[in-house]
């Protein structure tokens, strides 16, 4: 033993003679005998064996041991010694710790992302006849849960359950936030399992209203709604009744599979309910329903009803109605409920601008909507990825395309945003057609250096361009690009593509492509019984 050992080791021999002697210690003494040991610790943090002794074995106690991991673990920062500690002094000094240095390490080890640790810790705990209190379940749960570790967190809130006795039970919170969380990573099918085979059936898990939301909300996303329903209908069985969260989940799921009938059903249903009552949530996403739907008299008597029920719109009220009006290039509509927005003191915002420039656009008054731009850029309001891509698709219409390229490029001048092809392909295939295929091609690196991944589309309109000036190698290149990057060619594509290349002169590249295409169809469709035959007859001018 090193010299500064032994003399630690007797100088703690002196101080602690009370600990040995006396079965009550004084509070300076054990704070003495703490600090004795976490220096132990510290300074020989890879082995512990010192501890191995009669007279760490007759003074570690566990309220002694507690303020070691309390000491190593809050004041040193150091939750994996702390951890350390508590492994030896249980496995080889044979010390029973105490329920709160259980719920201290595990928290701690929790908070630093030590799961396993956390996980053994876990399970010593239980051996010994403990579980973690709410609080430190709650932390537990959600930080095993953040690390991916399911089952463990199944394991932990089932035993916890079995162990409570009827007047005890678990927390609702802590396993509703757990099933929140299985939903957003749409681990749907896991938290039913979960909630109907063992919070549905243990008498220690007392689901509440909150409970069924989470599952409602959770099949409503995957656009299940039925299977919502379902849960609707049981949870009056188990004392829990709908509230306005409930009826905003379900009018909110009906709406995004489109039935809109049963969907405002519901919403008479709310008015009728006692306690309950719909909120601008409820009213919005039915009218935003009908609005999708282009039943936009609907949508404005709801609009109408709602106001005279006293419910205030909000902004997404009136973007949902304008966007809908837009959408149906009825702009004077639009343009008085945006006035009406405006006069109830909403600001507005990129979707409001995007979708009355979308309503000029279809209506072909692209100057009105250029005008909405220039406006939205004075009251800085930043426009979004389809604010650009409904201006670019207008002005490739009218073949100012000079003007589309302009826009693009403030688009990719913006960080951290990738254009969808749905962007690029409009000015793609306004450039091949006025046979500027060299600045169509710049246009297709600069998607590949903004990282867009090209869709078939995009290579169905770069190989006619080229085809059409008779750079017949150029549109095979991209052609087998296009198949080795696993985007699939639809017919029109490869028929043009065979017909220039026969036009060309290059009858045997054109067999090959004709015969490896059919190949692929009969492939493919083999498993249906249907066969498709590649066509040849289609009619591209090419150069010449």
């Amino acid at each position: 033993m090193q010299f500064w050992v032994r003399k630690i080791f007797s100088t703690a021999l002196f101080h602690s003679h009370a600990l040995i002697g006396s079965s009550r210690s004084s509070p300076a003494s054990t704070r003495w005998f703490i600090k004795v040991v976490c220096t132990f610790c510290t300074r020989h943090s890879q082995s512990l064996n010192f501890f191995d002794t009669d007279y760490f074995r007759e003074n570690l106690n566990p309220s002694v041991a507690f303020g070691v991991v309390h000491h190593i673990s809050n004041t040193l920062n150091n939750p994996g010694l702390a951890f350390s500690f508590f492994s030896y002094s249980r496995l080889t000094l044979k010390l029973i710790h105490l329920r709160p240095t259980f719920d201290l390490l595990l928290r701690s080890l929790c908070q630093v992302g030590f799961h396993d640790s956390a996980q053994v810790v876990y399970e010593y705990m239980r051996t010994d006849g403990f579980l973690p209190s709410n609080s430190v379940l709650e932390l537990v749960v959600s930080s095993f849960a953040n690390a991916g570790k399911f089952r463990t967190v199944e394991e932990i809130l089932i035993a916890k359950a079995v162990i409570c006795n009827e007047k005890e039970t678990v927390d609702s919170y802590v396993y509703n936030n757990f099933l929140s969380m299985l939903m957003d990573i749409n681990q749907i099918d896991e938290a039913v399992a979960f909630f109907r085979g063992h919070v549905l059936r243990l008498k220690s898990f007392c689901p509440d209203t909150c409970s069924f939301n989470v599952m409602m909300r959770g099949m409503c996303r995957m656009n299940r709604v039925d299977k919502a329903f379902e849960f609707f209908e049981v949870m009056r069985r188990f004392g829990c009744y709908p509230d306005r969260v409930t009826y905003n989940t379900l009018i909110n799921g009906l709406c995004r599979v489109d039935k809109m009938d049963r969907a405002k059903e519901l919403l008479r249903e709310v008015k009728t309910q006692p306690g309950v009552s719909p909120n601008v949530v409820t009213y919005t996403s039915v009218i935003s329903g009908y609005c999708k739907l282009g039943k936009m008299d609907v949508a404005v008597a709801l609009f109408d009803e709602m106001i005279n029920d006293g419910v205030n719109p909000n902004l997404f009220t009136f973007n949902a109605i304008i966007d809908g009006f837009g959408k149906k290039a009825e702009v004077a509509s639009a343009m008085k409920m945006y006035e009406r927005m405006v006069s109830s003191g909403f600001s507005p915002d990129v979707v409001t601008f995007t979708s009355l420039i979308d309503g000029y656009c279809r209506l072909g008054e692209l100057g009105q909507g250029l005008k909405l731009w220039d406006e939205m850029n004075e009251k800085k309001v930043p426009p979004s990825v389809f604010t650009f891509s409904i201006l670019i698709s207008a002005l490739c219409r009218v073949n100012w395309l000079n003007e589309a390229r302009d826009l693009l490029r403030q688009l990719n001048q913006m960080k951290g945003i990738v254009p969808p092809p749905f962007v690029y392909n409009p000015i793609l295939d306004g450039f091949c057609k006025a046979g500027a295929v060299d600045e169509a091609n710049a246009i297709f690196v600069e998607m590949e250096a903004k990282g867009c991944v090209h869709d078939k589309m995009t290579f169905t309109i770069l190989i006619l361009g080229h085809c059409m000036k008779g750079r017949m190698y150029e549109a095979v290149g991209l052609y087998d690009k296009m198949l080795s990057m696993g985007c699939a060619p639809d017919n029109v594509t490869i028929s043009s593509l065979i017909s220039c290349l026969r036009k060309a002169g290059m009858a045997c590249k054109a067999n090959e492509i004709e015969q490896k295409a059919s190949d692929s169809m009969h492939l493919g469709s083999s498993s249906s019984g249907r066969t498709t035959t590649v066509g040849n007859n289609m009619n591209v001018i090419i150069a010449t």
